[in-house]
Order: C-alpha cells, then structure tokens, then sequence
C-alpha cells in the first residue's frame, strides 16, 4: 500500500459514501429551486407553510446529528446508516403522496429524521488510514457541492415533467440507491478510526459551544443556511416573473453554479497561498450582502438576477468550502468529532430557521423584505468576523501511542508539547491514541512518532 494515494479499500470507500451522501443530498435539495411555485398548489397553503417545508428537514436534522453519531458508535455505522436511509424514504413517500402542505411538511421532517451525516464521515473515517483520511473526507464533500448543483438543474426538470409528487417519488428511488450502495458496495470497516475525532463526545459538547472562536464558526455555518433556505421563499417567483418559465430555470442555474465555482477557485487559492484567508472571508460575507441589498432595491431583470445569484453562489461556494476546514484547525486536539457534531448541527437548525423565518416574512410583510432582513443578519456575521483571529496554518494527525498506564501517558503528552512545532497534544490512554495539531513547517513527524512508539 502506497502511504502517498489511497489504496483499493479507501478508493472504494471515498467514492461509494460520497455517492450515498450525494444521492441523499440531491433528494434534500431538489425542492429548493420549485417548491415556491409548486407549493401554491397544496391544500393549506400560506408562505409561512411554504417556508417550513423548505426548512423542516433542518430541525430534525439539527436535532439528531450528535445522536446518530453517537448511536453508531454503539451499534455500528452501517445498521445506523441504513435505518436513517429507511426513514429518509419513509418521510420521501410520505410528502409524495400528500395533496397538503401540512403532508409534506410532516414528510420533510421525517427526512430530516434520517441524520446520518456524522455517522457516514465516521464509516468513512473508519475505513481510511489516517494520512489518506482528508482525500477521502474531500471527495465526499466534492460530492456533495455536486448534487447541489444537479439538484437546481435536475429539481426544476423533473418538477415541470412530475409533477410535486414526482419530484418526491424520484428522492425515493434514490434512496433505494443509496440503501443498495451501502449494503453491497460500501466495505464493512475492520478498524475504528480514533473516537474523538470522528464522533461526539457528549461530555465535551458544552465546553465546545462556550469557546469564542468555535462560536463565531458555528453562528456563521448558521447564517451561511439560513440565508440560503430563505431566499428560496422567494427566488423561483423571481425568475419566473422576470420571463424565464420554471422548466427553463435550469439553463439560470448552470452557467451560474459553474462561473460561481470557476470564481470561487482563484479565491481559495489566494486565501490559501498568501495566508489572507480572513480578507477573503470577511469579502465573501461583504459579497453576500450586496447581493442581498441588489434583490431588495433593484429592478428584477433577468440580468440583473444573474448578477445577483453569481455573487451569491461565488461567496457562498467560498465559505461552504473553507468552513469545515478553518474549524478542523481551530477545533481542540481530540475533540474535532464533538465541534464537527455542533457545526453540522448550527447547519442545519440555519437551515430550518431561515425557511421558517422566510415564510414568515412573506406573510407579515413582503417577500421582498426577505432579501433585507437576510442582509442585516449577514450584516451581524460580518461584524462578528472582523475579530477573528489570524488563522494559523496547522494540520491535525491522531497517532497511535504506546503507553503502560496514565502517569506514563501524562509525561508523554508533556515531551510531546514542548517539540518544536506542535501546537497542541492530547493523549488518550484508554484509546492508545495521541490526537495532535502540529504546523509542519516546524514539527518533525518522524521524530514525533518515534517518540509516541518508544
């Protein structure tokens, strides 16, 4: 097995999972782009309703990421897995066959019931070794900025051929998929990566939610999804009444979610390169707000509504791509499975408030009033921001450790500190495992596995 690439089991793994949380993906996501107009159609209907719909998969989600970690890590990954995909499906036939929004609603919550986001990157984490584990966490997350570009594309296609219903039945079918991939593709692990870097561990949740810079990344995740589910309230109208027909929304969406992607690059990589990831992050929510201020003031062209969603999607790509990996070098030594857990969670309850608060906005005021509101919270965000820290430039390993008792493990994890570049060390006795962040500029590696072996 080649240390530098991933070999036959880690290939298999990285591409079958990623497909899995793809598939469960592109089903979440393909009502965004149609359910403002298709939703007027359903018994019941008000924006509020509209806006829960959107946004209910959020709350459940929100609710039982850590748990379904956490239960994985008792039961096994793969019987969690498949029964989150088994109510995945179940809350697909459900909406399917409503005629209500109430149904669909109900529908989209038990969706959102299937968590099994953490238990997936902790199947995925299992089955890689550890130098090779970031490869196989970025093709997954390569998957799913993906199905969200095929869901705007597929979600208004299948919507206008469909129906509402149709569109449902269609994230049943992949569901099925994904069930099939899991039991026959996906390898069964042998070994569990290190606990706390992949799972939460509850008795570390409430000293994470307290940490200032942990905070910022969360409330910002929050946002980030709050402002996304919101503005599908009101966008699909938009376009529809700018003269572009739902069924031709995806020739919107395409060129959009491409140039935004093609933008986005050069952006990362300045960030990156010239260490100004800050700059770059403070310009993306600064990019957020002008488009948000141009939907509320300015004249709805078409164009003009290009213009707008590019510099959405440019800053939004940018942030959803740079996030997890800002918060695995902040996160705590051994406890990146914990801040993992909360970050999701922000995520998703972002993702279910800003549908709620959507819809409500629409029926007190206006759905113009969206684009303002979503502009001052991005507003507080971007204020927020501005304190944060210079990033440090770090990457974390978890190691394993030969130790004989705790004493032992203590002075260790004490010479392991004070080597020159490592910026922070926990050792595990009862894990035999040495979580570490260390700036490789500095550190020896070599010389700090020596050590841990000795």
């Amino acid at each position: 097995m080649s240390a530098s690439g991933l070999n036959k089991v880690e290939k298999k793994a990285a591409f079958s999972l990623a497909a899995v949380f793809g598939l469960r993906m592109l089903g979440l996501f393909m009502i965004l782009p149609v359910f403002a107009l298709y939703g007027q159609e359903l018994i019941g209907y008000s924006p509020l309703w509209l806006g829960l719909a959107i946004g209910a998969y959020g709350l459940t989600q929100a609710l039982l990421q850590i748990p379904m970690g956490i239960l994985s890590d008792k039961f096994g990954r793969k019987p969690v897995i498949l029964a989150g995909l088994l109510v995945f499906l179940l809350g697909s036939v459900v909406a399917a066959m409503s005629d209500t929004v109430y149904g669909v609603v109900f529908g989209r919550a038990l969706q959102g019931m299937g968590a099994i986001a953490s238990a997936v990157l902790a199947l995925a984490a299992d089955l890689s070794r550890e130098e090779q584990r970031s490869k196989v966490m970025a093709t997954i997350g390569m998957f799913i900025g993906l199905s969200f570009t095929a869901a705007m594309i597929i979600g208004p296609v299948v919507a206008e051929g469909f129906g509402l219903s149709g569109l449902f039945w269609f994230t049943a079918i992949l569901t099925v998929l994904a069930m099939a991939m899991i039991q026959f593709v996906v390898p069964f692990s042998v070994n569990k990566s290190p606990r706390g870097d992949n799972v939460a561990l509850p008795e570390k949740l409430g000293q994470l939610f307290k940490a200032p810079q942990l905070a910022r990344l969360n409330f910002g995740v929050f946002v980030l999804h709050m402002v996304l589910t919101a503005c599908f309230v009101s966008l699909p109208k938009l376009f529809v009444s700018a003269g572009l027909p739902l069924a031709n929304h995806w020739q919107l969406y395409l060129p959009v979610l491409l140039g935004a992607f093609v933008l986005m690059v050069p952006l990362m990589i300045y960030g990156l390169k010239k260490q100004k990831e800050k700059q770059v992050f403070i310009l993306s929510i600064s990019l957020m707000i002008i488009a948000m201020l141009l939907l509320f003031t300015a004249s709805h062209s078409l164009t003009m509504l290009v213009v707008c969603l590019l510099l959405f999607f440019v800053a939004f790509n940018y942030l959803e791509a740079s996030m997890p990996s800002i918060l695995s070098r902040l996160a705590p030594a051994g406890v990146k499975g914990s801040a993992m857990g909360i970050y999701s969670s922000s995520q998703f309850f972002g993702a279910f408030l800003g549908g709620a608060i959507g819809g409500l906005i629409a029926s007190i005021w206006s759905e113009q009033a969206i684009y303002l509101v979503m502009a001052s919270v991005l507003a507080v965000w971007l204020l927020w921001s501005l304190t944060m820290a210079p990033l440090v430039k770090s990457k974390s390993y978890s190691l394993a450790v030969n130790t004989s008792n705790e004493q032992q493990t203590q002075t260790l994890a004490s010479q392991i500190s004070e080597l020159p570049g490592v910026l922070e060390a926990t050792l595990v006795h009862e894990e035999a495992v040495a979580y570490l962040k260390i700036d490789e500029q500095q550190a020896d590696l070599a010389q700090i596995k020596a050590l841990l072996q000795a």
